[in-house]
């Protein structure tokens, strides 16, 4: 599912391939993997001029057995490259939490992921360098083929810190530990610089820690269910959310994760069931939390093995002082922004890809006086 993720959601998610994959690949200890994702978004804001963009994202990735090519025991490397181009339809949705997982605000090539893992005995490993925090952290397998964004980290924790977290599309310097407890049970912890800048972004890495770190801890259980308790905290003090207020706040927030299969037939058909929460301090993000919820049917088709329709939900709950501001601003502010999404994939060759995607946005924006806005579009991903 790692592999589905990558390509069907073009970077949302960066691999971090565990002790396992490494032993199981064959050759000559390097991977190299492309995928272009293209995409073709309808958006018909409720109120206003629909439009149709078009986004398209390039995925360069190499996976390196170091023990393999050097004989370094226990090492991998991994590098990560981006090409991110075309229109941003958010802008006409005018949603809070984005309705393309491949949209960025500047047009860009970029070095996404690029660090190195150690394993230290056979349960523990320590990785350096720039790392995409939603690899590992706050993450459903079941959540990967939605397009929002959303659904691949909760919206009270990627609205956070100078210019957001380390995720996609920009990483920041980091280090996590990871521990397995057992068979299935984990614990891993990452500290990351709380400055997201990577090559390709304006001003390049960060190395100076001005704004301080971001620290994260997630712990729990994973295999065929799961269910993962996660909290994070920067260490130095954010800005408040709302104007005027200069009193620095403590940013920091906890989450709920689970996951689970309802249905498993002889025939391939299986079903899997995603659920998960947030909340966050509510000062220092426009978001005091939210959830997100849906389903995962694969092999739907009898004919289509790689079939899969999935549906998820999502709402974000708009914090005190933010929608204070909003009324500030002449707005009537809701309590919370709601989604829907409905989505299906299939590969139609080894090569290709395609994902018709429609999404349905209650009160985007957070404006109780704006009407529904709908989203329909059309994935395309060529990956060798």
């Amino acid at each position: 599912m790692k592999m589905a993720r990558t390509l069907a959601c073009a970077a949302t998610i960066g691999i971090a391939p565990s002790v396992a994959d490494a032993e199981e690949r064959d050759g000559p200890g390097l991977d190299v993997q492309v995928a272009y994702t293209m995409d073709v978004f309808f958006v018909d804001p409720g109120a206003g001029k629909s439009s149709t963009d078009y986004l398209d994202n390039l995925d360069l990735i190499a996976d390196a057995d170091l023990e393999r090519i050097a004989g370094w025991r226990g090492a991998r490397a991994h590098l990560y490259g981006l090409v991110n181009l075309g229109g941003r339809p958010n802008d006409r949705a005018g949603t809070l939490q984005g309705i393309n997982n491949i949209e960025v605000s500047r047009q860009a090539a970029r070095l996404f992921e690029a660090w190195l893992e150690q394993d230290i005995g056979p349960r523990t490993s320590v990785l350096a360098g720039l790392y995409d925090l939603n690899s590992e952290f706050y993450a459903n397998d079941a959540a990967g083929l939605l397009i929002a964004p959303a659904f691949g980290i909760g919206t009270e924790l990627s609205a956070t810190g100078p210019n957001g977290p380390s995720i996609f599309p920009s990483t920041a310097l980091a280090i996590r530990v990871n521990q397995t407890i057992g068979k299935t049970g984990y614990a891993r912890a990452a500290l990351f610089n709380a400055n997201a800048r990577t090559l390709g972004d304006r001003r390049g890495i960060d190395t100076a820690f001005r704004d301080g770190a971001l620290a994260i801890a997630e712990g729990g259980i994973e295999g065929r269910h799961k269910l993962a308790l996660g909290l994070w905290r920067y260490t130095k003090r954010q800005d408040d959310v709302l104007l005027g207020n200069a009193a620095p706040r403590k940013a920091q927030g906890a989450y709920v994760l689970a996951e689970t299969p309802v249905v498993e037939r002889e025939d391939g058909l299986s079903l899997r069931l995603f659920l998960r929460a947030g909340i966050s301090d509510g000062k220092t993000t426009p978001f005091r939390g939210g959830w997100q919820a849906g389903l995962l049917a694969t092999h739907v088709l009898p004919t289509r093995p790689d079939s899969a329709l999935t549906f998820g939900a999502n709402e974000v709950w708009l914090s005190r002082g933010y929608r204070a501001q909003m009324a500030a601003d002449g707005l009537r502010p809701a309590r919370a922004e709601r989604a829907f999404e409905l989505s299906y994939s299939d590969t139609l060759a080894t090569w290709l890809t395609v994902q018709p995607d429609v999404q349905w946005i209650i009160r985007p924006g957070g404006e109780r006086d704006r009407s529904s806005a709908w989203v329909a579009g059309l994935r395309t991903t060529l990956a060798f």
